[in-house]
């Protein structure tokens, strides 16, 4: 399935944040058990390249990308390891550029007009809002809409299966993005992770 459809699909991207290799497969595999095959792995830790190529090498039924990717070098590495799609907090040109030649999603993080006018004219349609519940939350995000009607929004930070309804009600929220389902055991993130697939769905 192509990559934005994908997304679309299970409309939650968690993110991932691995300390150490020995993380990887266990909690991989516990989202997989969970009904959420989508893995934006990020560039905060040393591991993340091979977190990346593991989970690409392990996990073929996984969408699996790079969040936190702030340089071109980061951008380079991820799509060389087979990343799918790159996630970025804010937005960075370089970082655009490189995808835009290979034909890779990106979704930089924008919470200004000025920002939005820069993605868009990247193509990149799909906005990155982060943090989220910083910057005003789908208030801002509806106001924002208003002069960027060609935008969608990925909003991320201070999402929770407690508020994931809320936003995912509105149709310019392309997906979410969090962190929420990925903390306990295995066994606890597969049921956060089939938790979030039902609110989703629901």
């Amino acid at each position: 399935m192509e990559v934005k459809n994908f997304i679309r699909n299970y409309k939650v991207v968690p993110v991932v944040v691995f300390n150490s290799i020995d993380e990887v497969r266990p909690k991989l595999k516990a989202m997989c058990d969970g009904g959420l095959p989508i893995a934006e792995i990020t560039y905060r830790t040393a591991c993340a390249g091979e977190a990346i190529k593991i989970a690409i090498e392990d996990f073929p039924e996984m969408l699996v990308g790079a969040g936190t990717v702030i340089n071109a070098k980061q951008c380079e590495e991820a799509l060389s390891l087979g990343a799918k799609f790159i996630v970025s907090p804010g937005f960075s040109e370089e970082v655009a550029k490189i995808c835009v030649e290979k034909g890779v999603p990106y979704l930089g993080g924008c919470v200004t007009p000025t920002e939005i006018m820069t993605a868009l004219s990247y193509g990149c349609d799909i906005i990155k809002f982060f943090p989220a519940s910083n910057y005003g939350g789908i208030g801002t995000m509806k106001a924002l809409s208003a002069a960027f009607p060609a935008a969608s929004f990925l909003p991320t930070g201070g999402i929770s299966d407690k508020n994931l309804a809320e936003f995912l009600e509105w149709d310019k929220i392309f997906a979410v993005g969090g962190s929420w389902m990925m903390k306990g055991t295995p066994e606890e993130i597969a049921e956060k992770c089939a938790e979030a697939v039902r609110i989703a769905k629901g």
